[in-house]
Order: C-alpha cells, then structure tokens, then sequence
C-alpha cells in the first residue's frame, strides 16, 4: 500500500538549488558582459594572449551553457538565452549599422568566427534532431509543400491566438511592440542577403519580394517605417534594439538561423523553404494583433504595420510557392527534400517563439512597460 505521508523538500536543499541558479544566471550576465568586451577590443585576435584571463573565463562559461542547453533533454533557458544572444551579437556585424566605423573592427576575427561556429555546430545538430529527416526525404516534395501551404495560409485559431485576439490589454499590446520591434526595426532581411548571383525567374521573384518590403525604395513606405509608427504611437522607443533585452531566446534562435542559412549558400534549398513558410503563414499571425488593436480601439498608426504585412504577404506567399519553391523541386529533384525542411524547422521555431512571446506578454501583463 502506498503511503500518504508527503515528504517536502529539505529547505535548505532548496534554497541552495536557488542559489546556484542565481549564480549561474550572474557567470551568464558577466560573460557577456566580457564577450562585448572583447568585440569592442582593437585587433582582437592579435591580443589574445593579452586578454588570456577575459578569454579563458569567458571560454569556460561558454562550455557550460553548450553542455547545459544541448545536452539534457528539456534544455536550460538561461543557457539558451546566453548562447543565442552570443550568437546574435556575432551575427549582427554582418549588417551596416550606420554607425562608428571603428564598431566593425573584428567583422573577419578568426576568433569570433571560431565562436560562432563552435555554438551554431552544436545548436543547429540539436535543433535538427527535433525533426524527422528520414520521413521528410520519402515525401512527394511538390505535393507536401501545397498541402503544407493551404493548411498554414489560414490554419485554426490556436489558444494563443484566441488569448491575443480576445484577451490581451494594451499594455501587454505595447510589449508586444517592444518585442517585435526587435525584427520590425532592423533590416536584418533574408531577402538582402541571399540575391546576389546568376539571374533567373527565381531570383527575380525574391527581388520582388524585396522591394516590397523595403518599399520600392522609399523610406515612408518601408515596413521599418510603419513599425516605428506604431511605436511613436504609445510614446515608446523607436531606436533598434532599444529593447533587446526582452526578447526570449526562441525569438533570438530564429534571427539566428535566418543568419546561418542566408550566410551559407549550400542551404539556399532550406532557404527558400524557410521564406516559403514565413510568407505564407505571416497574414495570419498578422491578423492576430490587428484583431487585438481593433478590439483596443487603437488608432490606425497603432496598426499599420500589420494591415500593410497582412496585404503584401498574402500576395509573397504565393509567389514563393508558385514562382520559388515549386520551379527549385524541379531544378534540384536530389535535394528538394531540403525544401521541406526548412519549411518545417521554420514552422517549429516559429510557433515556439510565438508560444514563448505570449509567455513574456501573459508574465508582464500586470505591468505596464514603461514609456522612454
């Protein structure tokens, strides 16, 4: 017979595992602060051994968040954290700021190249193990990604769904902002850096996916600046990356994968797969916050940005599938199974970032973020 007798955890065993979480969570905090450190350093891999002592420390901090992010199986969020916003701060050198020159000193660091590769090596085979590739490679490719297509262009609303649209106060609306402005401030486009090489229909189908998104070259009509609107609209903070800080790890994770897959020709299959899925499935995400800014009562500079994704997706999302990922399963019948997955990785860590982004919204709900 099993016993009723309830057995609590030996507080001070508890208030030690407390402990240490806090001080892991502060080695995370200092290593980055080291890390910034070392990308603002002059000539970094030429003094090296001259910062030894910020290296090693940092370097070991470093294995600890690998170990603790991708070696057990429910992973550790602060690791996650860590890691994806090491990776980022690597990966943003790669766009033009507009800002002190002497800030791209180490762009082509060896050092910083070797960071990079360490992280996304073991990140990525984590990440890719989530998915089935075996059954993704016995797949009609052409047929999987229409009826993938027609299901993600107006799926279910999801709870979450229901939560923004139904349930969501302005302030958790203006963190929303916050969190979002993340990628609708900064240009840190696929499409941008994927276009160069030789012409075809395919690459003149993302060039017009291009323009419109950078509003054919007019600064009042780029996306950017409709999302700046929004956000001038409650007062908040219009500069990029003003609120970096808040974004969860899932959000970061994508920005990141959006870097490897751009930065590495040979995916380009899992490229056009991944911008497949995000063009399609976008107006309906979109919708979401225009229904929970409508039901607010919000003014349409509060909203323009999603009125104006919502009309062009629906337009790219069609394009991408007739004009770009159909023509490439013809071109690459070997590897068009590639296609599927970056359809389907830009699917999962889409849906965990947008889950972990009402976690933010739902947690800060009760406090309205301050306005700058």
């Amino acid at each position: 017979m099993q016993s009723n007798l309830v057995i609590f955890p030996n507080a001070g065993f508890v208030e030690k595992g407390k402990q240490t979480a806090e001080k892991t969570v502060t080695e995370y905090d200092v290593a980055e602060q080291q890390f910034i450190e070392l990308l603002a350093t002059d000539d970094l891999d030429n003094i090296l051994d001259v910062e030894a002592a910020k290296v090693n420390e940092f370097e070991r901090i470093l294995s600890l968040a690998m170990r603790a992010a991708y070696q057990n199986d429910c992973g550790d969020t602060q690791a996650h954290l860590f890691l994806q916003r090491i990776l980022y701060r690597i990966n943003r050198l790669k766009l033009f700021w507009y800002d002190d020159l002497r800030h791209y000193t180490n762009e082509r660091s060896l050092y910083l190249s070797s960071c990079l590769h360490q992280i996304e090596t073991a990140w990525q085979n984590w990440e890719i193990a989530q998915v089935d590739v075996t059954a993704l490679k016995k797949l009609d490719v052409k047929q999987a990604l229409i009826e993938r297509s027609a299901y993600d262009v107006d799926p279910p609303l999801s709870e979450d769904a229901h939560y923004i649209r139904e349930e969501m106060t302005e302030s958790g609306y203006r963190h929303l902002l916050a969190i979002s402005s993340f990628d609708g401030l900064v240009e840190g486009s696929r499409l941008s850096r994927i276009l160069g090489g030789a012409a075809n229909e395919v690459q003149c189908t993302l060039v017009r996916v291009l323009l419109e998104e950078y509003g054919n070259g007019r600064l009042s009509r780029k996306h950017s600046t409709f999302f700046a609107q929004m956000l001038a609209e409650f007062g908040m903070n219009c500069q990029p990356e003003a609120y970096f800080d808040l974004v969860p790890w899932e959000v970061l994770a994508c920005a990141n994968h959006n870097f490897l897959l751009t930065e590495r020709k040979r995916y380009f299959l899992r490229y056009g797969g991944g911008l497949t899925y995000f063009e399609v499935a976008g107006p309906g995400a979109y919708r979401n916050y225009l229904a929970a800014a409508q039901r607010l009562g919000l003014s349409a500079a509060a909203m323009g940005y999603w009125e104006l994704h919502i009309k062009e997706d629906e337009r790219h999302g069609q394009w991408m599938l007739d004009d770009v990922a159909l023509p490439l399963v013809e071109q690459y019948p070997d590897d068009a199974w590639e296609l599927l997955l970056g359809y389907d990785q830009e699917k999962l860590m889409g849906d965990r970032a947008a889950k972990a982004v009402v976690q933010s919204i739902r947690k800060a709900e009760s406090t309205a973020l301050p306005k700058e």
